[in-house]
């Protein structure tokens, strides 16, 4: 980071008051945005998909555990990996306590292609108690765009198809996140909203949190850069594996 700018307290204050006028803007348009989602159509789910959970297998429908609401944030675990992505951790590392989301009528459950023995153990080793379901062997991971391989669907992210990926993308195949938020009427399942990439960065607090920082995240994409010689995510590592050798 580049030696800071230090002013005096007067011309500290009129900064601030500038920048407190744009972020007030900021929150306006902010809930603007909020209430466009909200007023988004939905569709109808037609497909029937069978997870794995702790309590043996389940249908979407399930996934809401009797609630209105369902909003399903798309972990990635491949089924061929010992253990979560950091990032995706690293989110879940921040949800708060789901007693907050169950009084509006709302569950919050994490899905990963991993199979539930892999599942399970990742679970505990990181402390978590939120639902976390398995989709492993169904379509649900490919019709949400969160698995890529199109040897078995077109491969599309972030509302992006491939040629619109561009070039980078050709070939490769792989697990992405995002979260997905869905309506019950009695047993009709609707999809109101997916959203990908760092759309997500909302949900984690420890970014909003480090934002609030002169240094902010410290990764080498942000103006003013943090830290030279930070790669954007060669920080990040499970939460109980910090004081582990690089």
């Amino acid at each position: 980071m580049d030696d800071p700018q230090v002013v005096s307290q007067e011309e500290w204050l009129t900064a601030r008051r500038q920048l407190l006028a744009r972020e007030k803007e900021f929150t306006r348009q902010r809930d603007a945005l909020h209430a466009e989602r909200r007023r988004l159509p939905m569709t109808q789910v037609g497909k029937h998909y069978v997870f794995e959970g702790t309590h043996g297998q389940a249908g979407l429908l399930d996934l809401f555990e009797g609630r209105s609401q369902l909003l399903a944030y798309h972990f990635m675990f491949d089924p061929d990996w010992d253990e979560g992505c950091p990032t995706c951790s690293l989110l879940t590392d921040n949800i708060g306590h789901l007693a907050h989301l169950h009084a509006r009528d709302t569950t919050l459950a994490l899905v990963s292609r991993a199979p539930l023995a892999k599942i399970e153990p990742f679970r505990r080793r990181m402390g978590w108690t939120v639902p976390w379901y398995s989709s492993f062997g169904s379509d649900f991971n490919y019709d949400f765009h969160v698995t890529l391989d199109e040897t078995v669907a077109p491969v599309e992210y972030n509302y992006k198809n491939l040629a619109e990926l561009g070039p980078q993308w050709q070939g490769w195949s792989g697990e992405m996140f995002g979260v997905s938020a869905f309506l019950r009427h009695g047993e009709r399942v609707f999809h109101t909203y997916s959203s990908y990439a760092r759309s997500c960065d909302i949900l984690d607090g420890t970014y909003n949190w480090l934002d609030l920082t002169a240094r902010g995240r410290q990764e080498d994409w942000e103006q003013p850069p943090g830290r030279s010689n930070s790669s954007a995510l060669g920080w990040l590592r499970h939460h109980d594996r910090y004081d582990a050798p690089q």
